[in-house]
């Protein structure tokens, strides 16, 4: 793939001196007949109401029709106007190469119809530029946004998103909207990551954002569906469901490396001391922790008549440690794949150990003292044990997985 560059009255300046705050592409395929309208419209509104320096950027997407020529031509007429051409189409692709190389402080973009009121342009870039947020996008499923377009494409929308929301986990409202902004110094450390050159795109750079831990603005906006557009909606909606499927695949298995990113990119943590993410790994932590405490004290119980009580606790204890160990590594602390996991089973086992001496400790002093103690005064005491051994293990297993992360690809 090529790209080239039609320049206007106005040529970009050389990269890392930033001319613009703000640059907005415009991606395009055969757009000949709405492109100027779009441009005119788009400049005038960007000259009146927006108060930073702003450019706007035509990507044309490989176009068969004049859609290059009238670009170029607005682009001489224009200051603040230029032409990148791509011989590939994709609009994930067109957005990687102007992202990627623009020297703007945040770059955004809007599909060639102008279908989202313009209005909404400034409360999207704003908090990007003042450094309140990362990533901002419009939203037409937010109760405040005024939304007119038909049943159907309603429907698939709504559908879509919940299926992001079911299978990513994913807590912005619209990823399909085409109105979005993202501060450039970002957009260069994720675009890389992002595979799809299509309309998932921006999906994927939506959900990787999330995942990192980057603070996403969402604008509600007035949105008129544009009844001439040329997207196929179940070619789209098909390949958006594969891209769920390999993004989804990615995150389980360690291929992004979400935590290495969210280290040097990610929002520091809202209170001094208290590390990102530890309240939601406590929550996990002790979903793990009621449960396997609940798998020792069955398996204790059903053993000691056979084996007896230290050998019980023993056997409960050695085999829910490997599995608190495994259920802690991927649920708790969102470690995937099999790298390092032999090593972190080993230090989860020289944890359990700790443990073992506590609840085998405790189990004996209580027999010196109690020669005759039930076996349900024996559980209580080393579940007791067990929960002093829980606050070691909990400080144990994020210093355990805190070096995985600085080390592996997850």
């Amino acid at each position: 793939m090529t790209n080239s560059l039609v320049r206007g009255a106005t040529a970009p300046e050389p990269p890392g001196t930033k001319t613009v705050a703000l640059d907005v592409v415009i991606p395009v395929y055969n757009e000949e007949r709405d492109l100027e309208r779009c441009v005119r419209r788009l400049r005038a509104h960007l000259d009146a109401s927006v108060p930073y320096p702003s450019r706007i950027t035509v990507a044309d997407n490989a176009s068969t029709d004049a859609t290059l020529a009238v670009a170029a031509r607005l682009a001489a007429e224009f200051d603040g106007v230029r032409v990148v051409h791509l011989d590939e189409k994709g609009r994930g692709r067109a957005l990687r190469a102007v992202w990627g190389s623009s020297d703007a402080e945040v770059v955004a973009y809007m599909d060639v119809d102008l279908s989202t009121d313009l209005n909404a342009l400034m409360p999207l870039v704003a908090p990007l530029v003042s450094g309140h947020s990362d990533v901002a996008i419009g939203s037409r499923l937010t109760r405040s946004a005024r939304v007119v377009r038909g049943p159907k494409r309603e429907l698939i929308s709504r559908g879509y998103n919940l299926i992001l929301r079911g299978a990513l986990r994913t807590k912005f409202s619209d990823a399909q909207c085409g109105f979005k902004a993202i501060r450039t110094d970002v957009a260069r450390r994720l675009l890389p990551l992002v595979e799809d050159t299509g309309w998932f795109f921006d999906t994927e750079l939506l959900v990787l954002a999330e995942r990192v831990g980057l603070r996403i603005h969402e604008v509600p906006v007035d949105w008129v569906d544009d009844p001439d557009s040329k997207v196929d909606i179940v070619a789209t909606a098909i390949a958006d469901l594969k891209g769920v499927v390999r993004v989804g695949r990615a995150l389980a298995t360690g291929k992004l490396p979400v935590a290495a990113l969210r280290s040097s990119i990610g929002r520091e943590p809202l209170v001094q001391g208290v590390p990102h993410g530890m309240v939601g790994q406590l929550m996990r932590f002790a979903v793990v922790g009621v449960a396997s405490t609940v798998a020792y004290a069955l398996l204790y119980l059903a053993l000691h008549p056979a084996i007896g009580a230290q050998a019980a606790n023993l056997t409960a204890l050695l085999i829910t440690a490997v599995l608190n160990t495994a259920a802690n590594r991927a649920f708790t602390f969102g470690v995937r794949g099999t790298a390092g996991a032999a090593k972190h089973q080993a230090q989860g086992l020289a944890v359990f150990a700790f443990g073992l001496l506590l609840t085998s400790g405790s189990l004996f002093a209580l027999h010196r003292w109690l020669p005759d103690a039930s076996k349900h005064l024996e559980l209580a005491v080393l579940v007791a044990a067990n929960l002093v051994a829980t606050v070691t293990r909990f400080v144990a297993l994020r210093w355990v997985f805190r070096n995985h992360h600085e080390g592996v690809t997850q």
